[in-house]
């Protein structure tokens, strides 16, 4: 099937190549052909300043190609026709189109000084204003320009995410929404290979470069799948939009040791648009984790107390790259092809040192456990997109289909040894992971607007995925490897999600709604092929979605919305087969979980002032069968001796009640400093019971985020950012505060096509995890930092890009089309 998509892909973009015309025909001495030149320059109608990449098209009305251009850094443009009559338009972002109707060109024509006036109803829209805020706040949506944030320069997409407003990431990798983990990420607006096999690994190898800007939905249509009870982060990649080549290139190097290039490369005709990212880094991070046990009932000639450090060093080479065609068939039709490869090369080395104490505290043993890990990720992704417009504008019908297939091979090498470092045989053992998935995603989507302020919308969707998981675990024995059945397993899952939605949306006045429904059909088999077991499940959810708007007036909005959501189990939490990350400390999944379902309500307000933007909401989600971890002990035998055993679960434990409420806010008190503050409060109160004990639970928690730039003489950027994370309680566990800091330095140099920046991801060295959990007979404290204080210096340099002028008084508020779009 890969092979016919490749082949597929390179057919459709060789007829695209083929049929590229120029913008005339051939000038030869039998068929001279006269042009002509048609100028101007284009300004800010308010500020009177030149429109540097505003776009000129001109239309022939005899339905041959289109032409134009872009003007220069002083508005200056000039466009080369022939003898003809033309529409010759002028655009720019976040301003009205001017329209020349109607012009016969029989000679050089100079349309002089071209005025273009703010466009606020439009500016919902725009995709890049120049040197805009960092955060722009939408009715629906907040976006983050990943392109503003000198913090995550030669960074990774688990950076930028950490940035987000509304959004966490803890120190192992994990993103959050509102402090709730299942949240759905999207790449361009549609599942993606990007996000890989395991999402937290994967979102550390896309390079920050790569990405143009995060959408936060937190009350997503119905055009949305329903996964992810949390709402929805939408990562959209660069993609250029000015005409001829332009690229950026990008190489930085840090301390801990990083080395990092990626460059990004567009090439524009009025037919074809060619565009690629291309990122390699190598990094080699330090970390560090411990633990402190306590057994309140030891067994004889058990340890009271054990206590375990571990020290972990991570190598990885990375590189990610894209490829992709966007040809214009005609003025209302589009077709996109993407080619996606990324490989991962990684070995990691970990040293637990292990010392375990009597009831006295007197030391009875010291041992050390070294693993040695190397691991290759691969993934390949195909992607087509056909876009048709209709003459009606708006009225629009979208296909896409995507085909993915991603590899993880990973092996590890594990002894024991003493304090005179000799190796304790009995201890060696090696262990294999290998994974391979493959998606297959097919979707259609049909916009329909029945008059300029009532909108409908239908859809189609097949998410068809399959990943085997082949674990095996050999241990030393008899001067060999031996497989240990009790731990080595293979697990196939496949899940297939089949879902159909419609949603009508209407403006009346300053009121707007958008109603939908939405059908899905899950498909679910799992098959333990060592025990020859198999495991289906097929079940089908309706999921309504309500999203209401009041316009009180340009700069000022109130919204509401309702959805209901799901979190399908994934193959990790299902395995039943125990893995261990220690002799004393033991995973297992569980084949029977349940899907949990969410019910949510949003209530926002947005208001605008002249120097200050305000997007708040209140939020509530009642959530049932909730999954949740949970750790049970037992007795078994550790070399030979019988040892208290943790076993850590997951299980649909509860119901769960989330109430929140949080703000963003945008603050410029002068045109050289820029504050973003965002604050998010909740509270979750979960009620449920396991073999006869409580977990009924509640925890207050919140977060914030300040980001500040200022722009010091000589005209170097300073931005800090800083992060708290408030202390957490579970039913059984408890977390501390966390709080870390950011700080960058940026300077454009070489008449700013290049760009100078110096980073410092947490400052402090203060990013750690403290948490404490208990069960009936253990208390267990722990300590993990993933990795430690980073220094990156980073330079940019552009080729036909150039840094614009900033707008400060742009208004972020949502329009007609985006609320539609909620």
């Amino acid at each position: 099937m890969k092979n016919f998509i490749f082949i597929t892909f390179c057919i459709i973009s060789s007829i695209g190549f083929a049929q590229i015309p120029g913008n005339n025909a051939p000038q030869t001495k039998s068929n001279p052909i006269q042009q002509y030149s048609i100028t101007g320059t284009v300004v800010d109608a308010e500020t009177k300043q030149p429109l540097e990449y505003a776009t000129i098209i001109c239309t022939p009305l005899n339905g041959k190609a289109i032409s134009g251009g872009i003007t220069d850094d002083k508005g200056h443009f000039e466009v080369k026709l022939t003898k003809g009559m033309y529409d010759i338009s002028v655009e720019f972002i976040s301003f009205k189109t001017k329209t020349f109707k109607n012009r016969e060109i029989k000679e050089d024509l100079n349309l002089g000084t071209i005025l273009l006036e703010i466009n606020a109803e439009s500016l919902n829209e725009v995709e890049i204003i120049a040197e805009k805020s960092t955060v722009e706040i939408r009715l629906d949506k907040k976006i983050y320009n990943v392109g503003k944030d000198m913090t995550v320069k030669g960074g990774n997409a688990s950076d930028v995410l950490d940035n987000v407003p509304s959004v966490s990431v803890d120190v192992e990798g994990n993103v959050s929404l509102r402090g709730n983990e299942n949240v759905r990420i999207l790449i361009n607006g549609k599942p993606s290979g990007l996000v890989g096999l395991s999402g937290t690994d994967a979102l550390r190898q896309l390079p920050a470069d790569a990405i143009e800007k995060v959408e936060v939905i937190t009350s997503p249509s119905a055009r949305y799948d329903a996964e992810g009870t949390a709402g929805i982060l939408n990562i959209i990649l660069r993609k250029g939009k000015a005409q001829g080549f332009n690229s950026s290139f990008t190489a930085t190097a840090g301390n801990p040791d990083y080395f990092g290039a990626s460059a990004n490369l567009n090439y524009r005709t009025n037919k074809v648009n060619y565009f690629t990212n291309i990122g390699y880094n190598y990094s080699n991070s330090p970390g560090k984790s411990s633990s402190d046990v306590t057994y309140n009932f030891p067994i004889t000639n058990a340890p009271k107390y054990v206590s375990e450090r571990t020290k972990y060093d991570r190598e990885n080479n990375r590189l990610n790259t894209q490829f992709g065609i966007e040809y214009y068939i005609n003025d209302k039709t589009s077709l996109t092809g993407t080619v996606l490869y990324r490989k991962s090369d990684g070995d990691d080395t970990s040293v637990n040192t292990r010392k375990e104490y009597d009831t006295s505290k007197l030391l009875t043993d010291t041992s050390f456990r070294n693993e040695l890990e190397s691991e290759e990720d691969k993934t390949l992704e195909y992607t087509l997109n056909l876009t048709k417009d209709f003459k009606k504008d708006g009225h629009k019908l979208t296909f896409d289909f995507r085909y993915g297939k991603s590899t993880e091979d990973n092996k590890s090498n594990i002894y024991d040894e003493d304090l005179l470092g000799i190796v304790d045989e009995s201890s060696l053992e090696r262990n294999f992971t290998d994974e391979e998935s493959e998606d297959v995603l097919f979707k259609a989507d049909y916009v329909l607007p029945i008059n300029e302020n009532t909108q409908f919308e239908f859809g189609l969707n097949a998410d068809l995925n399959n990943l085997v998981t082949d674990y095996l675990l050999e241990e030393y024995e008899n001067n060999m490897y031996v497989n240990n059945t009790n731990f080595s397993n293979t697990l196939d899952f496949q899940q297939n999600v089949y879902s159909a939605y419609s949603q009508f949306g209407q403006k009346l006045n300053k009121f707007s709604y958008l109603m939908g429904l939405r059908l899905e059909n899950t498909d679910r088999t799992i098959k333990l092929l060592q025990t020859n077991e198999n495991f289906t499940e097929n079940f089908t959810q309706l999921f309504p979605t309500v999203n209401l708007g009041l316009e009180f007036s340009e700069s000022e909005n109130i919204t509401l919305g309702y959805s209901r959501r799901l979190r399908r189990p994934h193959s990790f939490y299902l395995n039943p087969f125990e893995t261990r990350t220690s002799n004393t400390y033991i995973r297992t999944g569980n084949i029977y979980l349940d899907p949990t379902y969410t019910n949510s309500f949003d209530l926002g307000y947005l208001k605008k002032w002249n120097k200050i933007t305000l997007n708040s909401s209140v939020y509530y989600q009642h959530a049932i069968n909730n999954i949740e971890w949970v750790e049970t002990d037992e007795t078994r035998e550790v070399d030979g001796v019988d040892t208290e055993v943790i076993i850590r679960t997951p299980i649909n434990l509860s119901s769960e009640d989330r109430y929140g409420f949080e703000f963003t806010t945008n603050y410029n008190p002068t045109k050289w400093w820029k504050l973003t503050n965002s604050f998010n409060f909740f509270k979750t109160v979960s009620e449920g019971d396991y073999n006869n004990i409580s977990y009924d639970a509640e925890d207050t928690n919140w977060f914030t985020r300040l980001n500040s730039r200022i722009t010091l003489p000589g005209n170097i950027d300073w931005q800090t950012s800083g992060m708290y994370m408030g202390p957490s309680e579970g039913a059984f566990s408890t977390r501390k505060a966390m709080v870390s800091v950011n700080l960058a330095f940026s300077k454009d140099i070489l008449n700013e096509k290049g760009t100078l920046s110096l980073n410092v991801s947490d400052l402090f060295n203060s990013r750690k995890r403290n948490s404490s959990s208990y069960t009936e007979n253990t208390i267990s404290k722990s300590e993990f930092q993933r990795r430690s204080r980073q220094i990156l210096l980073n330079f940019t340099y552009r080729f036909n890009q150039k840094k614009k002028r900033e707008r400060s008084n742009s208004f972020e508020g949502g329009g007609d089309e985006e609320m539609f779009k909620a």
